[in-house]
C-alpha cells in the first residue's frame, strides 16, 4: 500500500505544474480555444446554457451557432505587418559555418525555415501573451566537429506554448541578471503516455509517465553540456509577473464569446418567430407543417383549446446592433478599425492617422520583443558551436501605415489648387514619384519630368489681343500672373 502511494505521488509530481501554471491554465485554454475556433470552440461549450435546457437541446444549439473568429483575424493582421519584410541578420563569424545555412533553411528539423518558425512563435506569443523557444543540440557521442557534420548534427529549435511548460524558476546570477534555474515541460504526448523533461544547469531528466496506469515507465539522466538552460521566453508584451506575458486577445476573446452567444440568440429568435410553439392538451391530435389539421376531442373545455405561444423576446435588430457595437470595440482594442472598416463607416483622416500611429507603436513593441528573442537564440546557437556571438538581428521597427487612395486624392486636390505654380507642381510631382518608388539622387530636388528644358513659345493677352514671344520660365510666370495665356490655351 505504501509503495502504491509513493508511486502515485511520484507520478503526480512529474506531471504537475507550479502555482502560476495552475492559476493561468484555464485562462490559457480559453485563449487557445478562442484562436483555433471550429470544433475546439464548440466542444468547450462557450454558449450560456438556458434554464431547464436538456443536453440534446444544448448540443443542437451548439451545432447551429456559427463563430465569427475575431481573435484569429486580429492575430493575422498583426503578423501580416510584422513579417511583411524579412529581418536582417548579421551573423558575424557564424556565417562561414555550413550548420548556419541548414539552421536558416530548417530551424526545427521539421522543414520550417527560421523566418517561418519565428512567425509561428510570434503567433503563439500573441495568443497566450508569451511562449518559449528551446534550443537543443543532440548528443550522439560524436568526438569531433567532422563527425557531427557527417551525422548532420547541429543545434535546432522548438517552441513550447505555456500549456506545455509545467514549471520554471528564475534566479539572479552574480551580476544581477535573471537566469532560468529550473525548467520542466511536456515534450511529447502519445495517448496516455507523456514524456516529461526537466532541465537544470547541470542535468537533463527525461521521465516517461503512463498516466492511465499511474506508473513511471522509464527515467533517464543526462549531463547538461551547456551549463545553462537553453530556453528563451518570448514575450508578446511583458506582464507584471516574470515569465507571464500579456495576450493580444485577452479582452477580444471575451467580446468574441459575447458575439457567439448573440448569434445563438438570433438563431433562436428567428426560429421562435417563424415557427411559434403550439400549446395543446395531450388528447389533441396536432398535425405538422403548413396547413396542418388539428383534431380536438368533442367535449374539450373551451378554455383548453389549442393556441399559439407568441414570441415576445428581443428583436433581431436590437441584437445585431449590440453585436455591431461589440465588433467596433474589438477594432478599437486592436487599433485596426480603419483596416477592417467598410466604405459605409470610413473614419475621418485625423482619426485614421491617429489609429495608424497607435497600431504602428504596438507593432514596433512586438517586433522588438521578437528581435530580442531571436538574438538570444543565436547566442545559444553560438555557445553550442563554441563560438562568441558577435552578430546583430534587425526586425522592421517602423511601420508606415497609410491610406494610399486618400493620399492620392489629397495630391490631386493640391495639384488643382496650386494652378500654374511650377515650384508647387514640382513638389507634388516629386511626391508622386516617391510614392511610385523612384529613388532620388542626393541633392536632387525635382522629379525627372521637372528637369525638361524650357521651350520658347507665344503668349497672348486675351483682353488686348497683344502677343509676345516668351524666352524664359520666369517671364512665362510673370505674364501668367497678369492673365496672359499660353498659345495652346488661347
Amino acid at each position: 500500500m505504501d509503495q502504491i502511494q509513493t508511486l502515485s505521488s511520484a507520478v503526480q509530481s512529474a506531471v504537475s505544474g507550479n502555482t502560476l501554471y495552475t492559476d493561468y491554465k484555464q485562462q490559457w485554454e480559453f485563449y487557445l480555444e478562442s484562436y483555433i475556433g471550429g470544433e475546439e470552440y464548440r466542444n468547450a461549450g462557450h454558449l450560456i446554457r438556458y434554464q431547464l435546457e436538456t443536453q440534446n437541446e444544448y448540443n443542437a444549439r451548439l451545432a447551429q451557432t456559427p463563430l465569427d473568429n475575431h481573435a484569429a483575424a486580429v492575430v493575422s493582421v498583426f503578423n501580416s505587418f510584422l513579417f511583411r519584410e524579412e529581418p536582417e541578420r548579421e551573423l558575424g563569424v557564424l556565417e562561414k559555418y555550413p550548420e548556419v545555412n541548414g539552421f536558416l533553411e530548417d530551424a526545427d528539423l521539421d522543414g520550417r525555415s527560421l523566418n517561418a518558425f519565428m512567425k509561428d512563435v510570434a503567433t503563439w506569443a500573441s495568443v497566450f501573451g508569451h511562449c518559449w523557444i528551446l534550443a537543443v543540440k543532440p548528443n550522439v557521442g560524436a568526438q569531433t566537429r567532422a563527425e557531427e557534420l557527417a551525422l548532420g548534427v547541429r543545434p535546432y529549435v522548438s517552441y513550447l506554448t505555456p500549456l506545455t511548460v509545467l514549471d520554471w524558476e528564475w534566479k539572479r546570477n552574480a551580476i544581477g541578471r535573471y537566469e532560468l534555474d529550473y525548467f520542466k515541460y511536456i515534450e511529447e504526448v502519445t495517448g496516455n503516455v507523456q514524456v516529461i523533461k526537466e532541465w537544470t544547469k547541470t542535468s537533463i531528466t527525461t521521465t516517461v509517465v503512463d498516466v492511465e496506469n499511474d506508473a513511471i515507465d522509464n527515467e533517464t539522466f543526462e549531463v547538461n553540456p551547456l551549463g545553462k538552460i537553453p530556453a528563451v521566453c518570448v514575450y508578446n508584451k511583458k506582464g507584471v509577473v516574470r515569465g507571464i506575458g500579456v495576450s493580444d486577445i485577452a479582452d477580444i476573446s471575451m467580446q468574441q464569446k459575447f458575439l457567439y452567444n448573440c448569434a445563438s440568440e438570433i438563431q433562436q429568435s428567428i426560429s421562435m418567430d417563424t415557427h411559434p410553439s403550439l400549446v395543446a392538451t395531450p388528447e389533441t391530435n396536432v398535425g405538422t407543417g403548413s396547413g396542418a389539421l388539428i383534431h380536438m376531442p368533442e367535449n374539450i373545455d373551451p378554455g383548453l383549446k389549442p393556441y399559439l405561444l407568441e414570441f415576445s423576446g428581443a428583436g433581431v435588430d436590437k441584437i445585431l446592433n449590440a453585436m455591431n457595437h461589440s465588433i467596433d470595440s474589438i477594432d478599437k482594442m486592436a487599433n485596426i478599425g480603419s483596416i477592417r472598416g467598410t466604405e459605409a463607416k470610413r473614419m475621418s483622416g485625423v482619426a485614421q492617422r491617429q489609429e495608424f500611429e497607435l497600431l504602428a507603436a504596438r507593432l514596433s513593441e512586438k517586433a522588438d520583443n521578437i528581435e530580442l528573442a531571436e538574438e538570444q537564440v543565436w547566442e545559444l546557437f553560438s555557445q553550442y558551436m563554441g563560438l562568441p556571438w558577435q552578430g546583430k538581428i534587425e526586425y522592421p521597427g517602423s511601420f508606415n501605415i497609410s491610406d494610399t487612395s486618400d493620399e492620392i486624392a489629397q495630391l490631386k486636390m493640391a495639384a488643382d489648387t496650386v494652378g500654374d505654380s511650377v515650384a508647387a507642381r514640382q513638389a507634388i510631382t516629386q511626391e508622386v514619384m516617391s510614392w511610385l518608388g523612384y529613388d532620388f539622387e542626393p541633392g536632387e530636388v525635382n522629379a525627372p519630368e521637372a528637369k525638361a528644358e524650357f521651350e520658347p513659345h507665344m503668349m497672348f493677352n486675351v483682353l488686348t489681343g497683344e502677343s509676345k514671344q516668351v524666352e524664359s520660365q520666369e517671364e512665362h510666370e510673370a505674364l501668367a500672373a497678369q492673365g496672359w495665356k499660353h498659345e495652346g490655351e488661347y
